[in-house]
């Protein structure tokens, strides 16, 4: 073995060494704050955890781009940021996700969230539009294909518009049903 290859051997080495216990004190600090902020007794979201729970995230993922846990922080990071109200964070994680990861199951969520981000937090319905389409057409048979299109046909209703709309198609479908009995009595008599 020549002397450049064992020098390398020895760098390689005490930069595993040397990056083992901070990885290793990373996770527990994570893993300590994940089960203080979303314990079962927890009865309010408190902001300052999940700050400091975002900043823990994105700086393991920096520094540990390669880990193994990297892309699922980056989705609880993103998820923090979308629940914390702060979008322009959560679309940049997202697509982060979306691009570092694509061949993961959770990219096509992420596509989906950033979308619902457009629609609920940004308030851009045409970036939410056009994000449900790109959803849907590249993710034509996942789980939320339908509630993306959903989303689509109510885009920009308020509240009280969709429940007019419910309670349209309510009395529409009653009066189609009271239709069909009474041409069963109808038919019915005659034979």
């Amino acid at each position: 073995m020549n002397k450049i290859s064992l020098l390398a051997i020895l760098a390689i080495t005490f930069l595993m060494v040397s990056c083992g216990p901070s990885r290793e004190k990373a996770v527990s600090q994570i893993q300590a704050l994940e089960k203080s902020l979303f314990a079962p007794e927890a009865v309010s979201f408190n902001k300052a955890k999940a700050d400091s729970l975002l900043l823990m995230y994105k700086s393991f993922i920096k520094d540990n781009p390669k880990d193994s846990l990297s892309p699922g922080y980056l989705f609880k990071a993103a998820n923090i940021a979308m629940n914390s109200g702060d979008g322009s964070t959560a679309l940049g994680l997202f697509d982060q996700y979306i691009q570092e990861y694509p061949d993961k199951p959770k990219a096509s969520i992420c596509l989906f969230f950033k979308a619902f981000i457009y629609e609920n937090i940004m308030k851009n319905l045409d970036k939410a539009r056009e994000t449900y389409l790109l959803f849907i057409e590249k993710y034509p048979s996942d789980d939320f294909a339908n509630d993306a299109k959903m989303a689509l046909m109510n885009l920009g209703k308020s509240p009280d518009m969709l429940i007019r709309e419910f309670e349209a198609k309510t009395r529409a479908d009653s009066l189609r049903v009271a239709d069909s009995l009474s041409k069963i009595k109808k038919h019915g008599k005659r034979t």
